[in-house]
């Protein structure tokens, strides 16, 4: 079954310039745009919506736990890197938002950050300890929501009798969606992914077995046909997620609803 799941944006508009003589400078009261986008997905029957990572923007986390919030039924996958925090906060902070949340959330994990975003981050690792990193954040992760006691000693995280109660971890882990075309990429795909995220230009035949594919699409909202068909295309060559770029406003939520959606159905059901 195709799954469609579109991007949320993560800035806020910025502030008007006024003339000098206004002098009531409070923000106009206005629903911010991830939330609206969130509702407009669920309303519209889409299958998620994906909060990323963005250097200048809000955090990631922060705005899906708002999109979880104000909905009841789309995923949310929030983006972010692994060296934000340690493996067990992460799953511990995901722990509290699957169990409010009815197990809606998951993980986007950007390994492979350009080298001045990740320093202007705190994070100097490079080359192929990146994807060690990401194992160890990603097999300490599960290893903390499924044991107890769970002692792991790594080269980049340890924990020492660890594990959280089982009355504290509703199930399931969040759904894992990584990316990449190394061999260290898709090692790690083919050991912690749910589903492997590609370029349009990226071969499907790259996707590790038992791993999803997903991929990337960039949308034209004044032609749904050519976005339909191309959806299609793909989820016959084996593409099981769509995530349409970029991010969204809720009127472009509400066109990938209200316009592509019934192509795929139609097309589905073989109505002429």
């Amino acid at each position: 079954m195709t799954r469609l799941h579109v991007v949320a944006p993560t800035r806020a508009p910025g502030r008007a310039v006024l003339p000098d003589f206004v002098t009531d400078v409070r923000p106009r009261a206005v629903e911010p745009e991830h939330r609206a986008v969130g509702r407009a997905a669920e309303l519209g029957g889409l299958d998620g919506v994906l909060v990323p990572f963005d250097p200048g923007g809000h955090d990631p986390l922060v705005l899906a736990a708002a999109v979880l919030r104000d909905t009841r039924h789309v995923q949310v996958a929030a983006e972010f890197h692994p060296a934000i925090a340690t493996p067990v906060y992460a799953a511990k902070l995901s722990a509290s938002l699957q169990r409010y949340t009815g197990g809606r959330l998951a993980w986007r994990l950007a390994v492979d950050l350009a080298p001045d975003v990740a320093r202007a981050h705190g994070d100097f690792l490079d080359g192929p300890a990146r994807y060690a990193r990401a194992d160890e954040f990603l097999t300490i992760a599960k290893g903390v929501w499924g044991e107890r006691p769970y002692t792991f000693e790594g080269e980049h995280f340890q924990v020492l009798d660890g594990g959280f109660p089982g009355s504290r971890v509703p199930r399931p882990f969040p759904r894992v969606y990584l990316s990449g075309t190394s061999p260290e990429a898709l090692a790690l795909s083919a050991k912690h992914a749910d589903a492997h995220l590609i370029g349009p230009d990226d071969d499907p035949g790259l996707v590790p077995d038992g791993v999803d594919a997903a991929l990337r699409l960039r949308a034209d909202v004044q032609d749904e046909t050519a976005l339909a068909e191309e959806i299609r295309r793909r989820a016959e060559a084996g593409i099981a997620e769509f995530f349409v770029e970029p991010a969204a406003t809720p009127g472009t939520a509400y066109w990938l609803a209200q316009r592509v959606l019934p192509l795929l159905r139609k097309e589905t059901e073989g109505v002429g």
